[in-house]
């Protein structure tokens, strides 16, 4: 598979004011996009910084992804997204490597991408998602 870079760092908070308030106002960094990922049980609020992003994920209800993550390991790093060239030949390669992906199909992600994620057990610990840009997206066509 190819890796294009490090789309963005996500990071799961517990209150997106106030996590909103320290990116933007400590940090100075601007909010370049919000989405709601329904399908995925999440708010996201992107920050660029310089050729990658931070991505705060706040949870829209209590069986989320996100929740559930919250309440285990409390607000910090959810998990790295890494942009790939072709989402399908990623998954594609992960399958043939022993790896099932947490979506075998390409799901709708935040700004039009298409992606899967990599559990830790198989990444040495990270949650790694894979991202393809000019996907379906949560609000884009495929």
């Amino acid at each position: 598979m190819k890796i294009l870079n490090i789309e963005h760092i996500g990071i799961a908070v517990g209150s997106g004011d106030k996590s909103r308030d320290f990116w933007e106002k400590i940090l100075s960094l601007t909010m370049e996009h919000e989405e709601r990922v329904a399908g995925q049980g999440v708010d996201t609020l992107i920050y660029p910084v310089g050729p990658s992003k931070i991505e705060l994920l706040a949870a829209t209800g209590p069986d989320s992804p996100v929740a559930k993550y919250l309440a285990k390991h409390g607000p910090g790093i959810h998990h790295v997204c890494l942009e790939v060239e072709d989402i399908k030949q990623a998954i594609k390669e992960l399958k043939q490597s022993g790896i099932q992906p947490v979506f075998p199909t390409p799901q709708p992600g935040v700004e039009q991408t298409l992606v899967t994620f990599i559990h830790p057990r198989d990444t040495g610990g990270v949650l790694v998602e894979l991202a393809q840009k000019g996907g379906t997206g949560s609000h884009g066509q495929e």
